[in-house]
């Protein structure tokens, strides 16, 4: 394959299906498209790749398509995004209880929330090796050698964040909003009162908390997992004279906390068996603007 044109051909028959797995590895349609266009510069540049010598063109594009990947997942990890160019679903507020039957279609982005909850958690390595291995299939050999590790630390990258997506069963969620705010009002008034025992009750075995300070407080971007940790964590929230306006975000309840009359911070809860096992914790006071300035 030696024409320009051939290769530019080549490369283009495999875009599409370059695209879809960085966008799946990160999240974000615009991240995924550098890639491709980043490892599309790297074969033809002229004398930078020798092209001949590949034996596996398109196994080859996927590598480093996969590393680029890789890179921005760290980067990311490193740099917090500024509120325009945020990773996974759009976030949508609306009235608590705003949920009727023409809004079915907005319960079902509860699953697409709760999978971008899991998938910010999880570590860049295992992210890739989840997305490459369980989404396309790719031999944890190949994977091992993106990530550099042994093919054994490559699987069990894999085997713990799949144990983590999984715990966030689909079929599993609490869709209906008054079950939903039942529990979240649970949780706000242990936390308020200090009891700890029934906040441990409302904590799902497999939670997530996941705090995103994105770029305007990046100190504050954490995820803690487990009952324990987060009922620690959850003690932090009973703010003195802080105040709580129920909402939804994307078919989850959720709550806008105010200080001083100002917004701080918007909590979003998936509830699974009336526990809840994911919350997600806004704190970038661009995005929460943001956000509230354009609510649905």
């Amino acid at each position: 394959m030696d024409s320009p044109e051939q290769l530019s051909r080549h490369f283009e028959g495999n875009r599409q299906r370059l695209t879809a797995l960085a966008c799946q590895i990160l999240g974000n349609s615009a991240d995924a498209e550098d890639a491709v266009q980043d490892a599309w510069v790297r074969l033809s540049r002229p004398g930078a790749t020798d092209v001949a010598a590949i034996a596996n063109l398109d196994g080859w594009m996927t590598t480093v398509v996969s590393r680029t990947c890789l890179n921005k997942l760290r980067a990311r990890a490193a740099r917090p995004e500024s509120p325009t160019d945020a990773t996974g679903p759009r976030l949508r507020l609306r009235p608590d209880q705003a949920l009727g039957p023409e809004d079915q279609a907005l319960l079902a982005e509860q699953v697409g929330l709760a999978l971008h909850i899991v998938l910010e958690s999880l570590a860049p390595p295992e992210r890739l090796a989840f997305v490459l291995h369980d989404s396309f299939g790719m031999p944890f050999s190949e994977i091992a050698t993106v990530l550099g590790k042994s093919t054994e630390a490559t699987r069990k990258l894999a085997s713990r964040a799949r144990r983590r997506v999984h715990a966030v069963d689909p079929a599993e969620i609490e869709t209906n909003p008054a079950n939903q705010r039942s529990v979240v009002n649970a949780f706000f008034a242990a936390t308020r009162d200090g009891d700890l025992d029934t906040l441990l009750t409302l904590l799902h075995p497999e939670i997530t908390f996941h705090a995103d300070g994105g770029a305007t407080r990046p100190a504050a971007t954490a995820t803690i997992r487990g009952p324990q940790n987060v009922a620690e964590r959850a003690a932090t929230f009973a703010i003195p004279d802080a105040t709580f306006q129920p909402i939804t975000m994307n078919g989850s309840a959720a709550v806008i906390v105010y200080t001083d009359q100002h917004p701080v911070s918007i909590m979003a809860f998936v509830i699974s068996h009336h526990q809840i096992i994911q919350i997600y914790s806004l704190l970038d006071q661009a995005r929460i603007d943001q956000l509230i300035n354009t609510p649905g």
